[in-house]
């Protein structure tokens, strides 16, 4: 192929589109007959907050320091090209990927999809690399898989006319069996029974192909997009033939209704003079016969092979809300409703995905995970409005699609009830208008707070104002995003939407903005727990419970992402005494406290208690370590279980292995305990204020399971409001909470500061048990 022979008229993306080429060091491609789809690694340098232990005490009091180091993460990126224009593809990553053709020498490139032959002699002569082909529905599996275990809110149902139009199906560590329908160009129909077992039984020429090709012909559309979007605003009755254009009504002997399509196209055929059809018509006629075609091709061998779900993906889809919704009634119609047509939110890059980790093997994938990265990705359109989304013309429903790399794999916790129903949020926003709009409105309100927050923890950087500004503007258009389209990124809820401010903060280096305040308020706590055990130890057994409950409770009011508790703090002199005071008289608003009491006083002694702490300073020091030192001195083993990473003020994992030392100092009991290992201080795995019990660090799933933890306790509003409110588990579970948002705690039927106290008894699994 010549230079002359390929079109030179390719758009290029800009570097705000490809990002981070500069340090790409591995890559795959998937080369459809329409589109190739390009997956890269790079490695990104940002700042971090590193705790480093101090050998003793010095003299102003500090028992650590925290100094901000860079550290590198790999993020994975995912781009795409139409397959014709492949060399240019290739001259974009010679020129920003893989350097001189000398340094690419014995290096290989993996490639799956029909282009791995028919443009291998090209990559190789272009690239200077060898081209490993892998096989296509191999790597369409892969990265089915890989999706399906680590991203969160990945498979959806789509209900065209349903508020809200997307249902997320959250984490799928049961996926097997199933059928993988992929509408690229053709359409293949895949049944996959295990990680390694799939088989091709099926698949059609009618697909993304036909679909482009026919309606260039008829339309004269240039892209896909364009055809796409010529459909959107047409009107298919036009031009095709319906039941009741044949009947005047539903032909209801069998069952049809009179808008049914009985042929496609068919009033073209019938036309008594020249017919003059609108391109939008036509465009919309021609969707809406392949779509249906591909829906009843895919139940007809669900049903053959007993399969229950069937997910839909290719670049055929794309989000599109009338393909989805076509190929959603014809399932429907079809298996009344007993087969569940499923979608992706990123499935066009299954067979990118696939090939990329094909390449990464001999790492071992199963060792890490990885988290999408919601400050850089683009999410799902609006169904009311798939052209433009916050005023940028989209190229592709799905342009843009990063995924950090975590240290470690995440999995879900062994104690729940059942994992795979288990949804964590208490309140979907996309549902709740009224909550949707408070919350996005209230973080709006506070952004200037963040940012100010974190110009304050990075004060000597020369560009922190500007980065400080830049997180703003992300941030803020994200929310007004989520505004508009609630399911833009999956489920929108306060964990989400909580998660998405600290991507924000990360993408501009600012890591941990509240390292310095967390420091300054775990040394002032340390200074007040020995007298507090020493209070503790003198009550009478009854009155320590309670105390030992509402210690938790007071700490847990010490939070810096409460509006209303900051503006607290920041008025008046406010310790813990203070805060005590402001805590909700008994009986609480749910006010389980007897029935633990009773539970300790009568019950067998818990083998091991795993308490998921919130809040630095008075919170884990004042409030936790006293119910960690009370359950130890029972008899019972206790893991301590900190955010991996930080978020907040949240106490992080590797601040709790130094704080349980100055601890243990002023606890004999904590400090045989450590030394005994009866105490175990353990990451969650999490970076984030709420807690997701699907995806939790793998060591301390091996740990609850070895020890066999019988005690929960969640504590703060994120891990026991906000999150897991509901959440049912196989073993006893305490749920302890101060309400610090006036509307959210009279919402629940309280006020400010009204207190959350649950005690839940294991619970069995029963026949339509969803955990809640």
């Amino acid at each position: 192929m010549t230079d002359e022979s390929y079109a030179k008229s390719i758009e290029l993306p800009t570097e705000l589109q490809f990002r981070n080429l500069k340090t790409a060091r591995s890559f795959a491609i998937d080369i459809g007959g329409s589109l190739a789809k390009l997956a890269y690694c790079s490695t990104v340098q940002r700042r971090t907050s590193l705790v480093l232990e101090e050998p003793g005490q010095t003299e102003d009091g500090s028992i650590y320091h925290v100094s901000e180091q860079n550290e590198v993460v790999s993020r994975l990126h995912f781009v795409k090209f139409e397959t014709k224009f492949i060399e240019g593809c290739l001259d974009f990553i010679k020129e920003k990927l893989v350097g001189s053709k000398e340094f690419m020498k014995d290096k290989f490139i993996k490639v799956t999809g029909g282009g791995a032959y028919k443009y291998k002699d090209l990559i190789t002569s272009k690239l200077g690399v060898q081209v490993d082909k892998e096989d296509e529905m191999e790597c369409l599996i892969k990265g089915c898989n890989f999706l399906f275990k680590n991203i969160p809110d990945e498979v959806f149902i789509y209900q065209r006319h349903g508020s809200p139009e997307y249902k997320f199906q959250g984490v799928d560590h049961y996926v097997f069996p199933y059928l993988l329908v992929n509408i690229g160009s053709g359409v293949s129909l895949i049944k996959v029974e295990s990680e390694s077992k799939c088989q091709r039984i099926g698949g059609t020429s009618t697909g993304g192909g036909t679909f482009w090709g026919l309606g260039s012909i008829l339309t004269g559309a240039k892209t896909f997009d364009e055809l796409l979007e010529l459909a959107e605003r047409g009107d298919h009755r036009t031009v095709d033939m319906l039941v009741k254009d044949i009947y005047g009504g539903a032909y209801s002997n069998i069952g049809l209704p009179g808008d049914v399509i009985a042929s496609s196209f068919g009033k073209a055929a019938r036309s008594d003079t020249e017919p003059l059809f609108k391109k939008e018509d036509m465009a919309r006629s021609l969707l809406l016969a392949i779509s249906n075609d591909i829906g009843q091709i895919a139940y007809l061998q669900a049903r053959l092979h007993g399969l229950k779900k069937i997910y839909f993906g290719g670049y055929f889809i794309r989000g599109h809300p009338i393909t989805m919704n076509t190929i959603t009634y014809a399932i429907n119609f079809w298996s009344k409703g007993e087969i569940q047509p499923l979608f992706l939110r990123h499935e066009g890059y299954l067979g990118a995905i696939g090939a990329f980790f094909k390449g990464e093997e001999e790492d071992d994938i199963e060792k890490y995970s990885w988290e999408e990265n919601f400050a850089c990705s683009s999410g799902l359109p609006s169904p009311k409005s798939s052209k433009l989304v916050m005023g940028r013309q989209k190229s592709s429903m799905f342009d843009s699609l990063e995924l950090d790399k975590l240290e470690k794999s995440l999995l879900p916790c062994p104690l729940l009830l059942d994992s795979n129903s288990y949804h964590p949020d208490t309140v979907d926003l996309t549902q709740d208008t009224l909550a949707r709009l408070y919350w996005i409105q209230c973080f709006i309100d506070g952004v200037d707070k963040q940012k100010q927050q974190a110009i304050k923890s990075q004060a000597t950087s020369t560009d922190v104002v500007e980065r400080a500004d830049q997180f703003k503007q992300r941030y803020i258009q994200r929310l007004e995003e989520c505004r508009s389209n609630p399911c833009a990124y999956g489920s929108l809820t306060v964990r989400s939407i909580l998660d998405m401010c600290n991507q924000c903060l990360n993408e501009f280096q600012f890591t941990d903005s509240y390292s310095q305040q967390k420091q300054c308020e775990n040394e002032q706590a340390l200074r007040y727990l020995e007298s507090r055990l020493l209070m503790l130890d003198g009550l009478s057994w009854e009155d320590q419970q309670l105390e030992l409950v509402t210690g938790m409770l007071t700490g847990n009011i010490f939070d810096w992402g409460a509006k209303e508790v900051v503006e607290m703090m920041e008025k008046e002199k406010f310790g813990f005494r203070q805060a005590q005071k402001k805590l909700q008289a008994r009986p609480w608003l749910i006010d389980d406290f007897e029935k633990w009491k009773l539970r300790l006083s009568e019950g067998p002694i818990h083998r091991c208690a795993a308490i998921f702490c919130d809040n630095s300073g008075a919170d884990i020091i004042l409030g936790v370590f006293p119910m960690a030192r009370e359950l130890l001195r029972r008899g019972s083993k206790v893991i301590i279980c900190a955010n991996t990473r930080p978020t907040l003020n949240d106490v992080t994992y590797k601040e709790l292995t130094i704080l349980v030392k100055r601890v243990a100092d002023l606890s004999s009991d904590i400090s045989s305990a450590l030394m005994e290992g009866r105490l175990m201080i353990m990451e969650s795995g999490q970076g984030s204020p709420c807690l997701d019990l699907r995806l939790i660090d793998c060591d301390l799933v091996e740990k609850m399971n070895s020890e066999q933890v019988d005690l929960v306790i969640l504590e703060g509003m994120g891990r026991a409001i906000h999150t897991n409110f509901y959440a049912a588990f196989s073993c006893e579970v305490l749920k302890v909470a101060v309400l610090k948002n006036k509307w959210l705690a009279q919402r629940l039927g309280g006020d400010m500061f009204s207190v959350i106290f649950k005690y839940e008894k294991p619970r069995k699994i029963s026949v339509g048990d969803n955990g809640r």
